[in-house]
């Protein structure tokens, strides 16, 4: 049996925001015909946009010959490709070990309480993502939460709740 997707409203009326497909022209030069350039060129890609929009990986098989579906294989394998924009701000959530041991899923219940968004979402304000990680190497600071470059250690999900309510007040200054 085939199963028809049903688009919302929302995505029938909605047009992406067109991409500058010209910010990658020199990351493509700089890359295409070496061998092993798949990875770079999609990282290159996505430290360009924040993540890598559908447009890009035509215009990268275009002009590479790479082809879409080997992309689309490797950005999907690998954890740290992302095939849609994310916050600002992204939530990284050990679940390592050491992390879920000291009640890590506490931590992340109440971030996504907080915040109103599940694992791997984005608050309606573009501001927050949040993510489950298998480990951040931190785990002297169990349980431990990155947001962008900064580590948070020893938390709680009341102390977690409160950086994040930190870092959105800082936004609306």
């Amino acid at each position: 049996m085939r199963i028809q997707r049903v688009l919302k409203d929302k995505e029938l009326t909605e047009a992406p925001e067109p991409v500058d497909l010209t910010l990658i022209d020199d990351l493509i030069k700089k890359y295409n015909g070496k061998p092993g350039n798949m990875i770079p060129l999609l990282q290159g890609a996505q430290s360009v946009y924040g993540y890598i929009p559908a447009e890009v990986f035509r215009k990268i098989s275009h002009e590479t010959g790479l082809t879409l579906s080997d992309m689309y294989g490797v950005a999907t394998f690998y954890a740290q490709f992302r095939l849609k924009p994310v916050g600002k701000h992204v939530i990284k959530v050990c679940h390592g070990t050491a992390c879920h041991v000291q009640n890590a899923d506490s931590i992340s219940d109440a971030i996504r309480e907080s915040l109103k968004i599940k694992d791997g979402e984005t608050t309606p304000d573009g501001l927050f993502t949040l993510e489950s990680v298998a480990c951040l190497g931190c785990c002297s600071l169990a349980p431990v939460m990155m947001i962008g470059d900064d580590s948070y250690g020893k938390l709680t999900g009341r102390s977690a709740v409160k950086i994040i309510r930190e870092i959105r007040a800082g936004e609306s200054n």
